[in-house]
C-alpha cells in the first residue's frame, strides 16, 4: 500500500460523512434524522420570534420548555406518561401510510375504544380485577379496530378517500361519546361534567413501581415494538409495503390488496383503540369529554416526524409530550396560555409537510460535492 493509499483510507475512516461511498450507502438514514430534526429546530424559531413579539424572552421560553420536559425527575415522569397514548395514536397514522394511506382519524378511535373499555369494566362488576383490564384491553383494541377499519372499508369498496373519512368518524365519534355519556351511560352523581360511572379503583391498571409512570408506557413501547417487526420482518409486512409502492402492481402479482387495507386498519385502529383504554385505566376512571384531549391529532404529527417509522415513533411520541408537558410551566412563568403549546405544534406540522420536498434532493447526501 502507498503512502498516499493509507493517507486516504484514514481520512475516509475518521470522517466517514466525507466519503462519498458512505453518503451513498447512508444518505436515505441520515436525511431520515436531519430533514425531520431541522424542520423541528426551524419550527421552534419562528415560535420564539412568536413569543418575542409578545414581549417574552425567546431563551427563556427554550429553558422553561426544556426544564418542564425533561428539567426534573418529575418532568420526565410527566412526558413519559403523556407519551403513551401519543405512540399508540401515532401508529394509527403510521401503519396505514405503509398502504399508501393517510388516515387522521386516530382521535376517533381513542374515544370509541374508551367507550369500548368502559363497558365492559361497567358490564362485568362481579368479575376479578386482571379479568376485568383484560377484557377492556379486548374491547378497547376492538372498537377501535372496527372503527378505522371502517374507513378503510369505505376506501375499499366505495372509493371514499380515507383520509376525509377518518377525519369525519372523529366527530361521529365525539357525537356518539357525548350522547351516551350525557343520556344512557351517564353517572347520576356526575353533575357539573357528565360522566359515566367509574370503572373502580380495584381495576385501574396503576403505575410501573418506582415510578408515577402508568403501565401504558409499556403498552405503547411493545405495540410500536410489535409493529415494527410485523412490517419489516414479516411477508405481511413484505406485502404491505409492496402494495404502498403500487398497488396495481400488487394486484397483478395476485396480493389481496383489501384483505390488506382492511388487516392494517383494524390493526391500527386497536392501537388507538388502546390508547383509549389507558386512559380510562390508568388516567381518568371513568369516560367523559375529558378524553377529547387531541391526543389522536398529536399522534399525526408524530408519526410524520418519525416517517411513519413504529420504533422512530418511540422517541418523537417522548419529545411531543415533553412539548405538551411545558405548557403548565409557560403558562406560569411567562403567563403565556397553555394552549401556546398547540400553536407550537401547528408550526410544527407545517415545517414537517414543507420539509417533505428535501428528501432526495439535498446533493452532498447522494455522495456528490
Amino acid at each position: 500500500m502507498t503512502t498516499d493509499t493509507a493517507d486516504s483510507a484514514a481520512a475516509a475512516a475518521i470522517a466517514p460523512a466525507a466519503d462519498p461511498s458512505f453518503l451513498q450507502r447512508h444518505g436515505q438514514a441520515i436525511e431520515y434524522v436531519l430533514i425531520p430534526g431541522a424542520a423541528l429546530a426551524g419550527a421552534l424559531v419562528v415560535f420564539g420570534i412568536f413569543v418575542a413579539l409578545f414581549g417574552k424572552n425567546p431563551l427563556d421560553l427554550y429553558f422553561y420548555m426544556y426544564y418542564g420536559a425533561f428539567g426534573t425527575w418529575f418532568s420526565w415522569q410527566n412526558t413519559l406518561a403523556r407519551a403513551a397514548p401519543l405512540i399508540l395514536t401515532a401508529l394509527c397514522t403510521a401503519l396505514p401510510a405503509q398502504l399508501g394511506m393517510v388516515i387522521i382519524g386516530g382521535e376517533g378511535a381513542l374515544l370509541i375504544g374508551a367507550l369500548a373499555a368502559t363497558s365492559a369494566a361497567l358490564a362485568l362488576p362481579w368479575a376479578p380485577p386482571l379479568a376485568v383490564q383484560f377484557a377492556m384491553v379486548i374491547a378497547g383494541i376492538i372498537g377501535g379496530g372496527l372503527w378505522i377499519m371502517l374507513a378503510g372499508a369505505l376506501r375499499q369498496y366505495r372509493g371514499v378517500n380515507e383520509t376525509i373519512s377518518s377525519l369525519l368518524l372523529v366527530y361521529i365519534a365525539l357525537a356518539i361519546l357525548n350522547h351516551l355519556v350525557e343520556g344512557p351511560m351517564r353517572d347520576p352523581g356526575s353533575l357539573n361534567k357528565p360522566s359515566t360511572r367509574e370503572i373502580g379503583a380495584a381495576n385501574m391498571i396503576g403505575t410501573i413501581p418506582g415510578t408515577d409512570v402508568h403501565w401504558g408506557l409499556v403498552f405503547g413501547l411493545v405495540a410500536a415494538a410489535a409493529a415494527y417487526i410485523l412490517i419489516y420482518h414479516t411477508t405481511f409486512g413484505f406485502a404491505a409495503r409492496v402494495a404502498g409502492g403500487n398497488i396495481r402492481a400488487a394486484r397483478i402479482v395476485g396480493l389481496s390488496v383489501g384483505k390488506l387495507i382492511m388487516t392494517i386498519c383494524f390493526l391500527a385502529g386497536g392501537a388507538a383503540g388502546l390508547a383509549g383504554m389507558i386512559e380510562v385505566a390508568a388516567v381518568q376512571g371513568r369516560t367523559n369529554a375529558n378524553l377529547a384531549a387531541g391526543y389522536g391529532f398529536t399522534g399525526i404529527l408524530v408519526a410524520f416526524l418519525a416517517r411513519q417509522n413504529p420504533l422512530a415513533v418511540i422517541p418523537v411520541a417522548i419529545l411531543l409530550g415533553g412539548i405538551s408537558a411545558s405548557g403548565g410551566l409557560l403558562q406560569r412563568r411567562l403567563g403565556l396560555p397553555d394552549a401556546s403549546v398547540l400553536v407550537l405544534q401547528g408550526i410544527i406540522f407545517v415545517f414537517v409537510l414543507a420539509s417533505d420536498a428535501l428528501y432526495g434532493r439535498i446533493g452532498f447526501l447522494k455522495g456528490k460535492g
